[in-house]
């Protein structure tokens, strides 16, 4: 059964998981990052970005979901003449899932299917950045998807970016 929210009732529910997104974990398996204002997660790797990709890979692989596609942004630039440091750009996702919220609403799949950056900032940081669900759902006023579906869909963001911290 499919809940619908009016806006309000959606607005209440993403400030209340945003509330809980700023608690602290409590043990090692609450893995689930912070949201910030900006809807962007970002999970600092204990990795080079080569191997930060490699093992969102094999995670995502492992997990029976859908790999798209994998574009080495810092070689086009490069291509293009444009010096940036090292940037990938990975897509995925569970198009049963994931296609629920283009169902919902068409323009949510500007953000569908799932992106992970994997990039090295300019102290030499790796880090793995997505936009959180509820934010993306919250952007393109997604009602209609049981509210099972969102927290699914974040619980295996967030473990597929726990692979590399």
């Amino acid at each position: 059964m499919a809940i619908s929210f009016d806006r309000p009732a959606r607005v209440a529910l993403l400030a209340l998981s945003l509330s809980f997104a700023f608690v602290a974990p409590s043990t090692a398996q609450d893995r689930t990052p912070a949201v910030p204002q900006s809807g962007i997660v970002k999970v600092k790797s204990a990795y080079s970005v080569q191997e930060t990709v490699a093992r969102i890979k094999q995670d995502v692989a492992a997990k029976g979901i859908t790999f798209f596609s994998e574009v080495d942004q810092q070689r086009l630039a490069r291509d293009a003449g444009v010096d940036i440091g090292p940037s990938t750009l990975l897509t995925f996702g569970n198009p049963p899932l994931g296609t629920l919220f283009i169902k919902a609403n068409q323009l949510a799949g500007l953000d569908w299917p799932v992106r992970v950056l994997v990039l090295q900032d300019d102290n030499g940081d790796v880090w793995a950045a997505y936009t959180d669900f509820g934010w993306i759902a919250e952007r393109h006023g997604v009602a209609g998807v049981d509210a099972d579906s969102f927290r699914k869909a974040s619980g295996v963001i967030a473990s597929i970016t726990s692979s590399v911290r």
